[in-house]
């Protein structure tokens, strides 16, 4: 049965991406490893995937019911050695105070596994045991084993730490990470900048790698991980749709890169055949799709070269007149309008299938956790259908037709505390900001798939 550890951290920013990563990248030479993201991120899931050479996953519990979180986990992780989950945010932040889901401890007590808190070790030595106590007491049943400390300034403050975390909480400190390490990866206006934007990753995770063994105990890690193993949880629990010889070409490079693997992995479960398209470097789509997805990503930043392919903007543009179903998310509504306006207000041609414009704003737009219902029929199903999504976007669009088919409402303690309406149908698909995991309702996909099918056959 699959074993691993959950790295959680106090707080964000705290380190934990950096001390995850660099655990992954250590257990990584000698197993396979299976890492996971909890929350709605893109960005450090990728980094994940390049360490681990193993897709990352997303483990959300505002957006997935809790036994499909126990089957992707044990799916993806059944033919692994190891399971490492990276957290979200504080341990115990999640959608809503006074609530666990969308939290990291959320995940850590549905797959039963062990915690590792991370703690910033920084001009602190016996209060640190405070500090600690505090989020082992909180909620006892998330099963906190151990702590890692960051930005501690050597060996001796190490011990202090260590012994002060020991004597009055009972925990293990399993090691530290030191201060001024020299290990930073470029960040932009989502976060850090995607791993397939940056070059030599391997040098960097290499010596990550080297830094964490020297200072913290991997093997004690791999000893507690494999004490904890989740049950097996055997089917998804629903029917799916199946389809044959149906073709989709998604978006995907520098520009179009934020998928949910699992959504991908299901829809070829469905029977659908994946072919990846680069809008900023082939010519023209793939023959023979029967659909289209745009994912998000960063058009603003590669703007330029989409605007320079040409050749590929008219020929989604035929496609999409010729009635093809397709799916955009984010950058990928951004990518369908008329224009995209960058940072500095320079406007750049896009595809011009969506009657308007996007540009970027300074701050970030309807941030967080959603829940969606189609006002009207379309490729993802029937009036009145519902999923719940996340937005995570520093841009805006103005899009002149009156074709929106998505209500959204922003929930908290059963209160709705915001409602707006987005998404933009035209044709046979739809452009949106929200992002959709697949698993948190399967009529999307089945809708999107069958859409697919009826397009291939002629009877759409």
């Amino acid at each position: 049965m699959p074993s691993g550890i959950m790295i959680a951290g106090t707080n964000s920013g705290v380190g934990k991406t950096t001390i995850s990563m660099g655990i992954m990248a250590a257990l990584s030479e000698q197993m396979i490893v299976q890492p996971y993201k909890v929350g709605p991120d893109y960005i450090d899931p990728a980094y994940h995937t390049f360490i681990t050479k193993r897709k990352s996953r997303n483990l959300d519990s505002w957006m997935i019911k809790d036994e499909h979180i126990k089957y992707l986990y044990n799916k993806n992780s059944i033919d692994s050695d190891f399971s490492v989950v990276e957290g979200v945010m504080g341990l115990y932040d999640g959608a809503e105070v006074g609530s666990d889901i969308g939290s990291t401890a959320k995940i850590a007590k549905i797959l039963k596994l062990p915690v590792i808190l991370v703690v910033d070790g920084k001009g602190i030595s016996q209060s640190i045991a405070a500090v600690v106590k505090g989020y082992r007491d909180f909620d006892t049943k998330v099963n906190i084993k151990g702590v890692i400390f960051n930005n501690v300034s050597g060996e001796m403050h190490y011990n202090l730490l260590k012994k002060s975390v020991e004597m009055y909480t009972g925990l293990k400190a399993f090691g530290y990470l030191q201060k001024d390490s020299d290990i930073k990866l470029p960040e932009r206006h989502l976060g850090l900048v995607p791993s397939c934007e940056q070059k030599e990753l391997s040098e960097v995770f290499s010596k990550l790698s080297a830094l964490v063994k020297q200072t913290i105990e991997i093997y004690e890690l791999i000893k507690l991980g494999k004490e904890y193993n989740t049950k097996i949880v055997e089917s998804n629990g629903a029917a799916i749709n199946k389809v044959q010889n149906v073709r989709l070409g998604i978006a995907y490079d520098e520009a179009f890169n934020f998928y949910y693997h699992d959504n991908i992995e299901l829809l070829e479960e469905m029977g659908v055949e994946i072919v990846k398209f680069s809008p900023i470097n082939d010519e023209r789509l793939p023959e023979n799709i029967d659909g289209l997805m745009f994912g998000g990503g960063f058009p603003e930043v590669f703007s330029k070269e989409l605007e320079k392919n040409a050749s590929m903007r008219k020929d989604i543009r035929l496609k999409l007149e010729q009635g093809i179903p397709y799916t955009a998310e984010c950058g990928g509504l951004m990518y369908l309008c008329k224009s995209i306006s960058d940072f500095d207000n320079n406007e750049f041609s896009m595809v011009g299938w969506l009657n308007g414009k996007a540009y970027m704003t300074k701050r970030l737009q309807r941030f967080g956790y959603a829940e969606l219902e189609l006002m009207k029929d379309c490729v993802y199903g029937a009036k009145d259908k519902k999923i719940r999504v996340h937005e995570f976007h520093r841009s805006k669009v103005e899009i002149k037709d009156d074709n929106k088919i998505y209500s959204l409402r922003k929930i908290r303690e059963n209160k709705v505390i915001k409602e707006w309406t987005c998404g933009y149908a035209k044709g046979n698909g739809v452009g949106a900001y929200a992002h959709l995991h697949y698993y948190s309702n399967l009529d999307f996909p089945n809708a999107l798939v069958k859409t697919m099918d009826k397009f291939k056959k002629g009877k759409l």
